[in-house]
Formats: C-alpha cells, sequence, structure tokens
C-alpha cells in the first residue's frame, strides 16, 4: 500500500493554560487536497504550524511519505519538501516577487546568479500552474490574489510536493477564489499533496477530496467528501445544528438615518475613486454594497466612517456631517451614533500587540461607564466590560487581558463587532463582517446584525460574498469603477444579474470602460462572463 504523504500521530500542543491541540492524529495521502475544517480557535492552524516547523509539539509523531521525520524549524519543513502559505502573507511589500522569492533561499553571497536563476525558474513554473505574475513588480503594488500566487511560487521554487494553505480564500473575491482552485487541481494533477484550511464549506465541498473535522482541539472526523454535505460538516464542526441561511423577517423601514448626496472622493494620487453617488439608508432596513474589491466601496466606508475626505453631502438624521477633513473624524462619528467594523480588522480595527479588554476601549474611551474621574480610565470597569462582552459574542479564549494577535482572526473579529454593535449605534457601517469568520461565528454575526436592524437601526453592509450580500439586504446597491450601477431587491435579482452590474453592463446593456469591463467581468464570475 501507498504510504501517507504525511502522517500525524497523537500530536498535542498546550500554550499555558490553553490545549490548542489533544492527541490529534491524521493520514493524508498523497496527490489529494485535503480539508481540515473547524470553528476559529479549533486548532487547525496550530496543527499546521507544528507541521511546519513554526510550533514544536509537546507529545506526537510526525511520519512523511513513511519515514518518522524530526521537524525543530521551518527550514527542516521546507527540506522535508513541505511548503505553507499563511492566511496573512510572509512578504516584504517593498521587495519585488523576484526578490521575495528568492529571499532566504539563496545560492550564495552573490546575489545576480540566484536571481536569474529563479527568473528562468518561476517563468516555468508559472507556465506549468498558471500562476503568470510580473516578476519585476514589487509586493505593494499588486492585488491580494497576485500576492498568494506569489507564496505559492515561493513554496514550489524550494521543491515543495506538500502544499498547506492556511485560509487561502479569506482576503480573495469570489472569481478569484475559483482561480486558485484551478491551480491547486493543476498542481493536484501533477502529483502534489495539498492540505486546505478553510472555514468555507462551498469550498471544501468543491475542491477537496477528504475532509477532517476538528473542535476545540481534537479530531473530531475524518470523511470522504462525496459522502458528506454541508449540513452534516456544519454539525461536526460546531457541535449542534446550524442555520446555513439567513433567517429574518421582512424590513419595515422607518425614518431615514442616512442621505448621501453627489459624493466624490479623490486619492492622494488624484485619481477619483468615488464618483458622485447618492442613496439613502432608511431605519430597520440594510442596504448591502456589492462590487469587485478595488470599485470604490472601501472609501466610502472610510469617509462616512470618518477618516477620509470627501466633497459632497452627507446628512446623519438630517444634520450635515462635515467632509472637508477639519470635523472628518471617527470621534465626532461615533457622537453622532456611527459605529464602524472596518474592513480590515488587524490594520483598522485592533492593535494588536494591546490586549482585549484596550482594544474594546478604544474609540469609546471617554464613556461615563469607563470613567474613573475627570482624568483617569477606569480599567477594571474596562476589563469586566470586556469580559461580558467577551461571554456574550463567544470569543475564545475569553481572556480579556490576551493580546489581540493571539486570537484566531474570526475571534479577533467578533471582538470588534462587540465593541461597535453594543453602543446601540443609529447607524452601523460594516465592512466585510465574516472575512476568515467559521461557520458558526458566521451565523452568531448575521443573528447580530439582523437583531440590530430589528431594533430600528440603519446598517450599510459591504462585501464581496455575494452570497451574504443577498441573504443579509434588503436592498442592494451594485458599485462599479466609482459609481452605482444600479439598485435591486433581493427577491427580484440573482447572482448572474449583479455579477453583470458588478462588471460595468447597465440595465440597458451598455458597458462602462470597456478595458475595465474586460477586467472585471474576469472577477464578476463564470456566470456573468458567460452572459456577456
Amino acid at each position: 500500500m501507498t504510504a501517507p504523504a504525511i502522517e500525524l500521530k497523537g500530536i498535542s500542543k498546550a500554550f499555558g493554560p490553553v490545549q490548542a491541540n489533544k492527541d490529534i492524529s491524521i493520514r493524508v495521502m498523497p496527490g489529494t487536497i485535503h480539508g481540515i475544517i473547524g470553528e476559529n480557535g479549533a486548532g487547525k492552524s496550530t496543527l499546521m504550524s507544528i507541521l511546519y516547523g513554526f510550533y514544536k509539539a509537546d507529545a506526537g509523531e510526525i511520519w512523511i511519505n513513511g519515514q518518522r521525520t524530526e521537524i525543530p524549524d521551518s527550514q527542516a519543513a521546507i527540506g522535508a519538501g513541505i511548503g505553507m502559505v499563511f492566511q496573512h502573507f510572509k512578504l516584504v511589500e517593498n521587495f519585488t516577487v523576484l526578490e521575495n522569492i528568492v529571499l532566504g533561499a539563496e545560492d550564495s553571497a552573490l546575489l545576480m546568479p540566484s536571481l536569474s536563476r529563479a527568473r528562468r525558474e518561476l517563468k516555468a513554473l508559472a507556465e506549468e500552474y498558471e500562476l503568470s505574475v510580473d516578476p519585476d513588480a514589487r509586493i505593494e503594488d499588486i492585488g491580494v490574489g497576485m500576492q498568494q500566487r506569489v507564496e505559492i511560487l515561493k513554496a514550489l521554487y524550494r521543491g515543495a510536493d506538500i502544499l498547506i494553505l492556511d485560509e487561502p480564500t479569506g482576503v480573495l473575491t469570489p472569481a478569484e477564489a475559483d482561480h486558485l482552485f484551478r491551480i491547486l487541481e493543476g498542481l493536484k494533477r501533477e502529483g502534489k499533496t495539498i492540505i486546505l484550511i478553510t472555514h468555507k464549506l462551498r469550498e471544501i465541498m468543491e475542491i477537496t477530496d477528504t475532509v477532517s473535522v476538528m473542535r476545540r482541539g481534537e479530531m473530531t472526523a475524518t470523511v470522504k467528501t462525496s459522502e458528506t454535505d454541508p449540513a452534516e460538516l456544519a454539525e461536526l464542526m460546531v457541535g449542534r445544528k446550524v442555520l446555513l441561511r439567513v433567517d429574518k423577517a421582512p424590513a419595515t423601514p422607518g425614518a431615514t438615518i442616512l442621505q448621501v448626496r453627489d459624493l466624490h472622493v479623490t486619492d492622494d494620487k488624484g485619481v477619483e475613486r468615488i464618483k458622485g453617488i447618492s442613496f439613502d439608508i432608511r431605519a430597520g432596513e440594510i442596504l448591502g454594497i456589492a462590487g469587485v474589491a478595488g470599485n470604490g466601496q472601501s472609501e466610502l466606508l472610510e469617509v462616512l466612517g470618518g477618516y477620509e475626505v470627501a466633497r459632497g453631502e452627507v446628512l446623519m438624521n438630517g444634520e450635515p456631517i462635515d467632509l472637508s477633513g477639519s470635523k472628518s473624524d471617527g470621534r465626532s462619528r461615533r457622537r453622532r451614533g456611527i459605529a464602524h467594523v472596518p474592513e480590515d480588522r488587524q490594520r483598522e480595527g485592533l492593535i494588536m500587540d494591546f490586549a482585549a479588554w484596550e482594544n474594546v476601549a478604544f474609540g469609546y474611551h471617554d464613556d461615563p461607564g469607563y470613567q474613573s474621574n475627570a482624568l483617569l480610565m477606569d480599567n477594571s470597569a474596562i476589563r469586566a466590560d470586556t469580559a461580558r462582552k467577551m461571554e456574550r459574542f463567544d470569543v475564545r479564549p475569553p481572556n480579556p487581558a490576551l493580546a489581540a494577535k493571539n486570537f484566531s482572526g474570526g475571534n479577533q473579529q467578533k471582538i470588534v463587532v462587540a465593541r461597535e454593535i453594543e453602543r446601540n449605534p443609529d447607524l452601523l457601517l460594516v465592512g466585510q463582517p465574516t472575512r476568515g469568520v467559521d461557520i458558526g461565528a458566521i451565523e452568531f454575526i448575521h443573528q447580530q446584525i439582523v437583531a440590530l436592524r430589528d431594533q430600528g437601526k440603519a446598517i450599510l453592509l459591504v462585501s464581496v460574498e455575494l452570497d451574504e450580500i443577498m441573504s443579509l439586504s434588503d436592498r442592494i446597491a451594485v458599485m462599479f469603477d466609482g459609481r452605482i450601477m444600479g439598485e435591486r431587491l433581493p427577491s427580484e435579482t440573482d447572482a448572474k444579474e449583479l455579477g453583470l452590474l458588478m462588471a460595468g453592463i447597465t440595465d440597458t446593456g451598455r458597458a462602462h470602460g470597456v478595458g475595465e469591463v474586460e477586467e472585471n467581468l474576469a472577477h464578476a464570475g463564470g456566470d456573468a462572463a458567460k452572459e456577456v
């Protein structure tokens, strides 16, 4: 019989009192795509970090291709033919693609021969695996989809036969994710072994041959993907039945909360990112903004959140908001009843080295409940409030003193969502609310957003997940190239029509900016491209 490409036997790992992995055993056969799923904090990334040499297991054995193998560090893992693409990329942003590929794998002290060889091999790898990327482009100038290709090329350049991908689609659009899957299928055909860590059941069902389920640091099941279904996997992950759709009553909109009129935003390079958009949001409704990333949605959230200057008119509860920059800040927005869950929790929502309780206080440190007197904050009160929020939002581990960087991505998101929703805002701005979040947490966050709507609050939702937009929104506006191309009711549209609008095709069939339309069609998805 063929030996497993990877076999882990009795792996255990603890971080202080937290048992991240407990007596885990798993076998991954060569030339297959093996999925590992579980809630945030289930121990998936810890297990793979042990395999890659980032952590050393407290107990257990690692076997590679039938041989027991010691992996004390990542260099040993690379030597054993293992490559890993992390959820948050390990790239030097001001280096070129080629320099990042070579970094740490130079042939000698003379860099030029290494770069020349890498350029040749990079071209061959790119052609073989559909991983084309400009070798001379700087990382800071290319999108996240391209950056992920660079990470995969780095691993292949170092001779990886086993490739671990940790939440690889967390920062990708649906179409970029589909292209990644085609790349993985190509790697599989070439005999590579793929381990895919994800929380997205659609991806598991679409791409994997076998799936292992983890819950609270233990392995609960390993099944053939063809012999299971999303409902069963969700229950194995969470330990209970999970509603795989958003359960909400029809909206009952009230008074207009937010009015946006002829809004323009120009970036620091003089490029107009938002081109005269107008819309309203009423109390008790969710307006979803659909669109391929980079078409003005981020700038819209930044303007309304208070850290981007704009031209035009924005009214909150009938009163104008200053967009000139003099009073355009987050504090004034919060005082006007605007809460903001930003798109990038690590860059904009949290200070990663600070404790959870400190992050919960950010932006709200002048709250009377957080003050011991006119000059000092009551840290004990903040810690107690953070503990209550952690319990209500099921943040794991529920430790207010733990630094934000030590929580999994989904639990980091829960901290941000709890901080903003618990402030009972009139308007919630929420960007990519479930990016990198597991199925149980997705269900919970969606419930909280709908509950806020049902309390008569207005919600502006930005998401690249079209399923999320269609299931949560009461109205959907589609943005392309800084403009709103159309507005739809979820009950009266479908993914194909929205995909066309996302690609710049209007109701009349007229295309805006042919070059941009061609580029965006590739991102909008197969149905839209076929329709055009």
